[in-house]
């Protein structure tokens, strides 16, 4: 299993780094062929759904669709926190997505985005080389978001 961490410390207050973590179809502006569309409920409580889709024009690779398992979003005293399970054939594992004040630094904001995946057919003597993957392209979804 590949797992990486992500941290970012943003100037934003914690409630709009939790908006923009939290604007699903904005997550696939960065990912190379790939779009990012939440279902019914619109990817904001546990129990709802999102869809990555890779696809080259017409042609679908795959599709990574994601449940979310736990969501509540930052309130004074209290971390904002999702937790996607990954339900694909192709991609299975999961993420944590977290957003804390830090207030010491005046409103700002300390997002984390943690995962563990299993991409099917790909030997676990790979797991650095997606893990080294999985931190460049949402490293740079990340800096988007925030950005």
């Amino acid at each position: 299993m590949a797992r990486f961490v992500l941290t970012r410390v943003s100037p934003l207050p914690p409630d709009v780094c939790w908006e923009r973590l939290t604007d699903w179809p904005r997550h696939g502006d960065r990912v190379p062929f790939t779009r990012v569309s939440a279902g019914p409920g619109g990817g904001r409580r546990a129990g709802d759904t999102i869809v990555a889709r890779t696809a080259v024009g017409p042609f679908r690779l795959f599709d990574d669709p994601m449940e979310i398992v736990e969501i509540a979003g930052p309130a004074p005293g209290r971390d904002g926190v999702c937790r996607l399970e990954k339900r694909g054939r192709p991609v299975r594992g999961g993420a944590e997505l977290r957003v804390r004040a830090v207030t010491a630094q005046g409103g700002r904001s300390e997002v984390t985005w943690a995962e563990e995946v299993v991409i099917a057919g790909l030997p676990g003597v790979l797991d650095p080389v997606v893990a080294r993957a999985g931190r460049l392209v949402f490293g740079r979804v990340l800096d988007r978001l925030l950005g």
